[in-house]
């Protein structure tokens, strides 16, 4: 199974970009967007001058618990910036999502309660409510985290969204909102 393949299978349908998004995002915005991948993992992220965005972490079902995610983490920490991420809301009839949810405070990683993110799929026209989570190692505030989840949002969930999708993303405004 190629990368793609292994994060296609694992993340729903509503929360995954396009192949060709990715590969895009890789060839034009190298300098930004990257990918990490191991026999047991694959990890999709934007590391910016001032934080770092997970896009998607992917850990195999044979590889839990052997300390993948952790390490993985702490690379990305050594970087000394902010780390966000999109993590699906605790689901109780899918315990994954619980699991997610732990395995990121165990990590050191808090909810930013203040930001809210809905996002219309286009792949299937449905609203997709994540929650935001971050990892601050200077107390940087969630109004920090905001600004960066905006600029993330526009330089790369919404890149090139109309040419490859045929329709465009939401604007960033009716996206992310900020509750002080």
């Amino acid at each position: 199974m190629n990368w793609y393949e292994k994060l296609n299978e694992y993340f729903p349908v509503e929360e995954m970009k396009s192949k060709k998004h990715m590969e895009l995002l890789l060839k034009e915005k190298g300098d930004v967007y990257h990918k990490d991948e191991g026999k047991h993992h694959v990890l999709m992220y934007a590391e910016f001058e001032d934080f770092i965005f997970i896009d998607y972490i992917y850990v195999s079902g044979a590889a839990r618990g052997q300390g993948i995610g952790h390490k993985i983490l702490e690379k990305l920490k050594k970087k000394g910036k902010p780390i966000i991420l999109e993590v699906e809301p605790v689901d109780y009839e899918d315990t994954d999502t619980e699991k997610r949810q732990r395995f990121y405070k165990r990590e050191g990683f808090v909810h930013a309660k203040s930001i809210g993110y809905r996002r219309r799929s286009l792949a299937t026209n449905e609203i997709n409510e994540m929650e935001i989570l971050f990892w601050a190692p200077e107390n940087e505030s969630e109004e920090m985290v905001y600004e960066s989840m905006k600029k993330m949002y526009e330089k790369i969930h919404t890149y090139k969204d109309v040419e490859l999708y045929g329709k465009a993303y939401q604007d960033v405004d009716d996206v992310l909102t900020f509750e002080e």
